[in-house]
């Protein structure tokens, strides 16, 4: 038998308020983030993530080291004005995934485009360098 409170799961309590269709201000404090794809085959690493609402200039896309950083700013406002009332609202929020994309990465030929709120980004595959080493004498 399952424990219910007024009808319903107590541990799914919570689920209507962080749900995006029913609150969208809850749900972007919780996981201000976007839902990303990612594959790879032999000769590069392909990123996708789904930005609807984002500017396209609002996108930034950067790699330091072997981590490849997607942020970007969204702001939104809606204006309703009908007889006896005018009503704005205003949203903003930062966005920001990162991603360990290993050190064979050609950082000269990565590209990025941004169509109808979808970012792609592909990462080129070089051959890793071999790791050098030395013997070093024992005195």
């Amino acid at each position: 038998m399952a424990l219910t409170l007024y009808g319903r799961d107590p541990l799914k309590m919570f689920e209507d308020v962080f749900n995006d269709k029913v609150s969208p201000f809850f749900s972007s404090m919780v996981a201000p983030s976007f839902k990303v794809d990612i594959s790879e085959d032999d000769s590069a690493i392909f990123i996708e993530a789904d930005m609807p609402g984002v500017k396209k200039e609002d996108i930034k896309v950067s790699m330091e080291d072997d981590v490849l950083t997607i942020s970007a700013e969204r702001n939104k406002k809606e204006e309703e004005k009908k007889k006896g009332y005018h009503r704005v609202e205003r949203s903003w929020g930062s966005l920001s995934r990162s991603f360990t994309v290993g050190e064979n990465v050609d950082l000269e030929h990565i590209e990025a485009a941004y169509d109808n709120g979808v970012l792609k980004i592909k990462v080129p595959k070089i051959e890793p360098k071999p790791k050098t080493g030395k013997e070093i004498s024992v005195s």
